[in-house]
């Protein structure tokens, strides 16, 4: 019987990227760009957003604490992170939810004519757990449309906030993206079976994502403690990769309203500082990743 989980992968057998310039590791850097997108019972929704570092919850009233703490991301953050990667001459990719693209689309603008990429992230920043297909593919068409229409671009992919459905890959496949990225079980774009066809998969990772500096036990406090786990993933990776000639993809995941504080903006500043400095390490956007491996690793 076959099992419906692969648990298999590449087993040991990891194919070679062919990352461009003989790189050991692909990095995307991925910047979610939530904010406007969380839940409000001021917007209509069924309650107010329940995460974030404030851990008191309001319950029958708008949370206008709640809001403010997300606003800071898009009227400060947002041009502080962005002058990171432009002082770096690095490239982004926004994971954009679509009611942000439809209040903000001088700000998604701005950052495609900086040359950042754009991945879709569903219309709230909320899982679609619960959707019908019907409803989630109604969803998904109209993210992408608000993306497009806000930015002049139509976002190549699509990643849900955590859980997606059943339905979620076949239906990203069926609306022509170029991939998704809603798994976390491998270090490089993979083929997925999916209906008589295969989907390319592009994995997340959040033990290098600043979400960590939240919740109850932070892993992350300091700003360097951030820096310095992804830091260390890097110089990992680059080590196998010389070793063993065992190519990886890595992503570090960002928030607004996270990283682009003062106190810990300047770990992005080191990342960036490292990545740039060594030629083993290809950053770049989930658009060409994944246009790379179509090229070089087409679905059989």
């Amino acid at each position: 019987m076959m099992d419906r989980r692969d648990l298999y992968g590449y087993r040991d057998q990891r194919p070679q990227a062919q990352w461009p310039g003989g790189a050991s590791v692909a990095l995307n850097f991925v910047l979610n760009v939530e904010e406007g997108a969380e839940l409000s019972l001021a917007d209509g929704d069924a309650s107010n957003e329940p995460m974030h570092e404030v851990t008191s919850k309001v319950t029958t009233e708008p949370d206008l604490c709640r809001e403010s703490h997300f606003e800071f991301g898009l009227r400060t953050a947002y041009w502080r992170v962005l002058r990171e990667f432009d002082e770096a001459g690095l490239p982004c990719t926004l994971n954009v939810c679509g009611r942000v693209a439809e209040r903000t689309p001088a700000l998604l603008k701005e950052a495609v004519g900086r040359g950042h990429d754009v991945c879709a992230h569903g219309w709230l920043w909320q899982s679609p757990a619960g959707m019908n297909r019907t409803q989630e593919r109604a969803m998904m068409l109209k993210t992408l449309d608000a993306i497009e229409l806000a930015s002049g671009v139509r976002p190549t992919g699509w990643h849900c906030k955590s859980t997606p459905t059943v339905n979620t890959r076949e239906l990203a496949c069926e609306l022509g993206l170029l991939y998704d990225s809603d798994a976390y079980n491998d270090e490089l774009p993979y083929w997925a079976p999916i209906g008589q066809g295969q989907a390319l998969v592009l994995p997340y990772q959040f033990d290098t994502n600043d979400m960590r500096f939240f919740g109850e036990s932070p892993a992350f406090v300091q700003g360097r403690d951030f820096s310095n786990y992804v830091i260390e993933t890097l110089k990992r990776l680059l080590y196998e990769g010389d070793k063993w000639q065992s190519q990886s993809m890595l992503t570090v995941g960002l928030h607004l309203r996270i990283i682009g504080r003062p106190g810990r903006v300047q770990a992005l500043h080191d990342i960036l500082n490292f990545v740039r400095s060594d030629a083993r390490i290809w950053t770049t956007t989930r658009t060409s990743i994944a246009q790379h491996w179509l090229s070089h690793h087409p679905v059989r």
